[in-house]
């Protein structure tokens, strides 16, 4: 007769601990690892809770089903609330600086033969190497770090080399060719188009031309730009991806010869060339830049070269000295 102190039952044997100490024996743990279920999220549905092999197959047929199920729909993009404009049916008196804008730009299209170029540029160094300098780029600077003065000096870096992009026709026949680089920055505002000017745009580092172009666009807010912010321009940039668009055909600040146009930066697909993998895709920030310019004095091939300098420094992002890193 057994002493009252000797467990009434032996556990079985082969069974080993499962989820919270219920046993598995291992058969269910071998159809577990078949079937891909994890025991510690199965309910055992055996004495005390033990699992048992039906238990087992009910989650991996649950699993099945799941996976066949269909992959939510994202959310639909909501529509804009558009409001309708008070203009709307109206017949009022174009602005003083409207209808300066609208001669310039008549004057500009009869005076000069425009066309444009488009070039596409990766420009993944550049967003990289912002991302890593504007915290600090701002506590040495005073101001916030947009790409924007990375574009302005490569532009301007390319204007040096191919002198009839910064250049002008004047009535007499003869051409100037500039020895300095001032560029407008075209500026969308509430009273209109402005174009204050960065003077010496060629020879300012990207802290320099981040620093005149906040002070600049400070100006522009506060209703503060003087008639000399606004003159002297050689060559004008026209951020016309700031809303989203991928380029633009943009009529040349007249009389200039050329305007370069910054389109929006879109995250996309591209193949490279690996220096490991070869030819592979990858996830890149893409740029359209486009480049109008007046065909009595550059040609295409003029304007196909500058877009091919301003591209390569951009590609290249060749900045670090400059930022601190």
């Amino acid at each position: 007769m057994p002493s009252p102190s000797a467990p009434a039952h032996k556990p079985v044997p082969a069974a080993t601990a499962g989820a919270e100490g219920a046993y598995v024996t291992p058969l269910v743990r071998k159809l577990a690892a078949e079937n891909n279920v994890d025991l510690a999220a199965v309910k055992g549905t055996g004495v005390g809770g033990r699992i048992r092999k039906q238990d087992v197959l009910a989650a991996a047929e649950a699993a099945k089903a799941a996976a066949a199920q269909p992959a939510p729909a994202a959310a639909a993009p909501k529509s804009p609330k558009l409001e309708t404009s008070p203009l709307r049916g109206q017949t009022v008196k174009m602005s003083r600086i409207r209808k300066v804008i609208a001669e310039k730009m008549v004057e500009a299209l009869q005076k000069q033969a425009q066309l444009s170029t488009v070039v596409e540029v990766d420009v993944t160094r550049v967003m990289k190497l912002r991302a890593r300098a504007k915290e600090s780029f701002a506590a040495r600077e005073g101001v916030k770090l947009s790409p924007m003065p990375f574009f302005v000096k490569a532009a301007a870096e390319a204007l040096k080399a191919h002198p009839a992009i910064n250049a002008r026709i004047n009535d007499d026949g003869t051409v100037t060719y500039h020895d300095v680089e001032n560029v407008g920055i075209a500026v969308d505002s509430e009273k209109g188009l402005m174009v204050p000017v960065i003077k010496g745009a060629g020879d300012l580092s990207i802290a320099g031309i981040a620093k005149k172009t906040a002070e600049l666009a400070g100006k522009v807010r506060q209703g503060g730009l003087s008639p000399d912010d606004m003159s002297g321009g050689t060559f004008t940039i026209s951020n016309t991806g700031s809303r989203g668009a991928l380029f633009d055909t943009i009529i040349v600040n007249y009389p200039q010869v050329a305007e370069l146009g910054i389109g929006a930066t879109v995250r996309r697909p591209m193949v490279i060339d690996h220096p490991e993998l070869g030819e592979t895709i990858a996830i890149r920030d893409m740029v359209y830049l486009t480049l109008s310019y007046d065909h009595q004095l550059v040609d295409g091939a003029d304007a196909a070269r500058y877009l091919g300098d301003v591209k390569a420094r951009l590609e290249a992002g060749e900045f670090e000295g400059e930022l601190g890193l």
